[in-house]
C-alpha cells in the first residue's frame, strides 16, 4: 500500500462561501473535492477524473486546518479528508494521466 497526505485550508475570503450558509459558513463538498484533486496531481500527476465513491460524514468551517489522504490500495484509490482525528468525508477515486 502506497499513501499521501497533503494539508489544506479553505479561507474564509474564498468566493464559493457567500450564500453556503450565512452567518454559519461551511466549506462545500466540491471544494472539499477539489482538495483531493490537488493532491492526486501532486502524488501521481494525474488528474481526477471519477469519484466512484464519496461520503460526507462532518462538516469542515472556513480557516480550518483539514488534510487529505490518499492511499492506493490493491490498485484501488482511496480518500480520507480528516481535521485532526475526526473524519469529515472519505471515498474513492479514479485518476488518469493528464
Amino acid at each position: 500500500m502506497s499513501a499521501y497526505t497533503q494539508r489544506f485550508r479553505v479561507p474564509a475570503e474564498h468566493p464559493c462561501l457567500p450564500g453556503h450558509f450565512p452567518g454559519e459558513p461551511l466549506v462545500p463538498g466540491v471544494v472539499m473535492l477539489e482538495a483531493v484533486a490537488e493532491a492526486l496531481r501532486a502524488w501521481r500527476g494525474e488528474r481526477l477524473v471519477r469519484i466512484a465513491e464519496a461520503k460526507f460524514v462532518a462538516p469542515l468551517r472556513p480557516g480550518e486546518d483539514a488534510e487529505v489522504r490518499l492511499s492506493d490500495v490493491a490498485g484501488r484509490l482511496r480518500f480520507e479528508i480528516r481535521r485532526g482525528q475526526e473524519l469529515l468525508a472519505r471515498g474513492m477515486i479514479e485518476g488518469a494521466a493528464p
